[in-house]
């Protein structure tokens, strides 16, 4: 079997990218890591795909940042724009460039990273989601190259820098609060459940309701490939439902604002008809009308940080992968509304 950038790394006790940025003979490594990792690769007979080096010791000043595979959604959504403007924003006060990647699906996106990983400007990567078997990441973790994951980490936990949210107790929070208003028929939409920001607001939906001995029911439980305008008709099928829920949790504002659109064409009303309480408080939440009422994940604060977590390891390589959360609100508005009797 091939020698990997995994097996010298294990031998000299630090990080593939550590290994990575040595074979590139990379100013941020001090000459004893240096030595301690080329010994390791001598003794097991590693050869390594030399680029050439960084000129006059200049650090790498390019960040890449990935958007998720998409054709369309992704452009649509406020998460990804707030997200991607508290990078470049960090970016920009420490005078390093970013540089976004996007492609209608993992092939499109691993092509854009393996040609950007070769530039010696590179410096890593931020992954602006989370999602199962992502081959992404998997070509980031094995070529050693140093990533970000906004979002909790799926693959290689203990090796992965992310920043994230409590998502699972936001959902929980959104179901209680239609809870506390009366609400006992809840449902959820969401994204496709490869998603795990989706997945864990769900499971924390699922939560609330079993505390207040609610049994789950399927028919209330939607997840839509794509959060665009355009799940209209797949949100439909909820409102036609003989027994109908009362209020909705929504991964999104822009599913949200999709249902609301739905209710209106069913003739149905918002919040008289049906409680809305939906994730991110984008402008999505602000023009809807009514207004949501929206749990804000502070996407801004979210990007600043991976930005800064992945700057400070690319200047600092020997740092154990560090693991943040930044907390969430809820910003209530006028699409929920207090009920009595429901049961």
């Amino acid at each position: 079997m091939a020698v990997t950038i995994k097996d010298v790394a294990a031998l000299a006790g630090v990080s593939p990218s550590t290994v990575s940025r040595t074979c590139k003979d990379h100013s941020s490594i001090s000459r004893e890591t240096k030595e301690k990792v080329r010994r390791a690769m001598a003794q097991l007979g590693y050869e390594p795909n030399v680029q050439p080096p960084v000129l006059n010791g200049q650090i790498p000043q390019i960040i890449g940042i990935i958007l998720p595979p998409s054709s369309k959604d992704v452009y649509e959504n406020a998460f990804y724009l707030e997200a991607i403007r508290g990078i470049s924003q960090f970016c920009n006060g420490r005078d390093y460039m970013s540089a976004i990647i996007t492609g209608q699906d993992d092939d499109e996106i691993l092509r854009a990273v393996r040609t950007l990983a070769k530039d010696e400007r590179m410096g890593g990567f931020i992954v602006l989601y989370s999602k199962q078997d992502d081959a992404v990441i998997d070509y980031l973790y094995n070529e050693g190259l140093l990533y970000v994951i906004i979002g909790k980490a799926k693959q290689y936990v203990n090796q992965t820098i992310y920043i994230d949210n409590d998502n699972l107790l936001a959902g929980r929070e959104a179901a209680e609060y239609l809870y506390s208003l009366g609400h006992r028929k809840i449902a959820y939409v969401g994204s496709e459940y490869v998603m795990f920001f989706s997945a864990e607001r769900k499971a924390g939906y699922q939560m609330a309701l079993a505390e207040h001995g609610i049994p789950f029911n399927p028919d209330y439980c939607i997840e839509t490939e794509h959060s665009t305008m355009d799940s209209q008709e797949l949100l439909r099928g909820l409102l036609e439902l003989e027994d109908r829920p009362s209020a909705v949790v929504a991964s999104d504002d822009i599913l949200a604002a999709a249902l609301e659109q739905a209710c209106v064409q069913h003739g149905l009303s918002v919040p008289e008809d049906l409680s809305i309480v939906s994730f991110n408080n984008s402008l999505f939440a602000r023009i809807a009308s009514p207004q949501l009422t929206s749990i804000d994940v502070n996407s801004l604060q979210l990007g600043i940080e991976a930005a800064s977590q992945l700057i400070n390891h690319i200047e600092n390589p020997n740092l154990l992968a560090t693991k943040i959360i930044v907390p969430h609100s809820m910003i209530v508005r006028g699409s929920c509304r207090r009920i009595e009797g429901e049961k």
